[in-house]
């Protein structure tokens, strides 16, 4: 295997990891998990939660530190994670009118966990 594919072998099973840890700490503090890694056509979604009647959209990142991790939210991102969120709540009963945020769910280089909540908000 060549050291590219290695890294990109790592950096996904890694990214996994921290999906899944985030997961866990959202079902721990009562959230259905929905999907994990929803594709639509303007992208992917990491989490897709369901918080009483709040839906919840999840950006996962992973860094060295969680200053790092936020860093790696660009706006580029956001644009795609919104315009996937929308088109997720098509399929919503009550469409674009569904209550729901966006969080950021930041992972650090020990497996910690810290969320951003409503991250999106203007």
């Amino acid at each position: 295997m060549q050291q590219r594919q290695i890294r990109g072998s790592v950096a996904y099973h890694s990214g996994r990891a921290a999906e899944g840890a985030v997961a866990r700490h959202y079902q721990d503090t009562g959230h259905s998990v929905l999907s994990e890694r929803w594709r639509g056509p303007f992208g992917e979604i990491d989490l897709i939660l369901r918080d009483k009647d709040e839906l919840v959209f999840v950006e996962v990142k992973k860094a060295r530190s969680h200053a790092q991790a936020a860093e790696r939210v660009t706006p580029r991102q956001v644009g795609r994670i919104l315009r996937s969120a929308s088109d997720y709540l098509r399929g919503e009963p009550a469409g674009q009118m569904t209550p729901c945020r966006v969080d950021v769910a930041l992972v650090d280089v020990f497996g910690r966990v810290e969320i951003l909540h409503n991250a999106l908000a203007a």
